[in-house]
Order: C-alpha cells, then structure tokens, then sequence
C-alpha cells in the first residue's frame, strides 16, 4: 500500500504526517481521512485551487493533468511544475511527498 508522506505545515500538520492511501484515492481524501484538512471550497469537483498541493517525490507516479486542472492551476497562489489539485491527484502504487502551499487564494476558510 502506498505511502504519502505530508511535509510539515504551520497550522494544518506541523509535524508533518506519514499516512497509508489506497491505490486510486485522491491525495485530498486521503489528507481529510487522516484528519488534515487540506481547504477544499468547491468540495472536490475541479472548480477551484483551495486543494493546491505540490508533489515533491512521486509526481510522474501520478495520471497527467487534464485541461482544466491546469487551467485552474494558473490561478493557484505558488504555482510550481510539481503542483496539481489534491481532488484531482489520485495515488497510484508509489509512494507521494506532498507540500501543502502556505497560503491560498480563498478569501474565507471554511470548516468542513
């Protein structure tokens, strides 16, 4: 079983987290199963960049990002080469690092 290892970040995971996921879940619930919860305003449909993730090891394990990620990822807040949207991002058998961007463009954080 695959492992996603989340890097520190200042208030969702501050010491960071090593979680299993299941082949074929997206890196999203996974973060929210294993209580990080990653700001998801659009609850999961690619409609906006609140899940922006960057995955620092294991990205070419991951299916290509169709147009509209990419679309909405221009308008992600840190946008890297290794970002994609955590509802769209779905684990495969390697092993993920991810990074949980400091910041967002949602105005207002919502508790789900």
């Amino acid at each position: 079983m695959p492992k996603i290892i989340f890097l520190p970040h200042e208030e969702l995971c501050p010491d960071g987290a090593v979680v299993e996921a299941k082949t074929g879940e997206s890196v999203l619930n996974v973060a929210l199963e294993n209580d990080i919860g990653i700001e998801h305003a659009c609850e999961k449909v690619c409609a906006c960049t609140t899940c922006h993730v960057i995955i620092r090891e294991g990205f070419d394990s991951l299916e290509e990002s169709d147009e509209l990620e990419d679309d909405l990822l221009d308008k992600a807040w840190g946008l890297e080469p290794e970002s994609r949207l955590g509802c769209q991002a779905v684990v495969a058998d390697e092993d993920l690092v991810v990074e949980i961007p400091k910041y967002t463009i949602n105005m207002v954080s919502e508790n789900h």
